[in-house]
């Protein structure tokens, strides 16, 4: 029994390491994309998709699944994906958007109605919960190794036009108008900052918080949506209270 325990262990920890893996690639997968999309499909002649490029290079994202994003969005192969946004609402009345890519509207639209459904929440019609949402260009910089404290970064992200600037501990997030998320990175990058991110996303204007019973079908929801191939990126206005903070 103990060995079998301990092989169980262990590959519990492999899959639990496979799925987080999984997900950045996802993630990465729908940057390279969007870059693509937004510009020359070559490196040599779009930074944006060089910079995610690295960044899927240093995640050990195999070249196939790089090459596969970037065809999604020239279509080579005979690819023909859409983009689509579905709106609802999770358990608790929290808002959820959900980005998908997909060569198959009737697939997706089920899987993405069917995921809520389970899950106690319910999908919605369009412009039901993206009111509650700004598209900003979000610029992300890890604080590890950088000599700059929140007063400095603060300036140098004004300067470069940034609208505004939140730190966290581990990270400085800088909000920008999605027209100038481009020049604004560009000109943190000349700089000399590294990016840990260079996005145009959808950020809520308020959260709402999770109800303590209804916590795990909310994780749930979202794990299934993320786990869909077809779901590009998942945006939520929620709040979920750590267990151990109590009410």
């Amino acid at each position: 029994m103990s060995g079998h325990s301990k092989w169980h262990n262990i590959q519990g920890r492999k899959n639990a390491q496979d799925a987080k893996r999984g997900k950045i690639f996802q993630k990465i997968s729908r940057d390279l994309y969007q870059a693509a999309k937004a510009g020359d499909p070559d490196p040599d002649n779009n930074p944006q998709l060089r910079l995610v490029m690295d960044k899927a290079r240093a995640a050990n994202m195999p070249k196939q699944n790089i090459q596969r994003a970037i065809d999604k969005a020239t279509g080579a192969g005979g690819a023909n994906f859409e983009e689509i946004t579905y709106e609802g609402y999770g358990p608790g009345g929290v808002a959820v958007m959900v980005f998908c890519l997909t060569d198959n509207k009737n697939r997706t639209a089920a899987a993405i109605r069917s995921a809520f459904t389970h899950s106690g929440g319910s999908l919605g019609a369009t412009g039901s919960v993206s009111y509650m949402f700004n598209r900003q260009g979000l610029i992300e910089i890890l604080r590890d190794g950088l000599d700059k404290d929140e007063d400095d970064m603060l300036m140098d992200a004004l300067d470069a036009g940034a609208d505004d600037m939140q730190a966290t501990a581990d990270k400085f997030q800088i909000f920008t108008d999605p027209s100038a998320m481009t020049s604004v990175r560009d000109a943190l990058q000349e700089q000399g900052y590294e990016l840990e991110t260079a996005e145009v996303t959808m950020i809520p204007e308020n959260k709402t918080k999770v109800p303590a019973d209804k916590v795990g079908q909310y994780q749930h929801l979202i794990d299934e949506l993320e786990d869909n191939d077809d779901v590009a990126d998942v945006y939520e206005a929620a709040f979920v209270e750590d267990a151990d903070q109590g009410e």
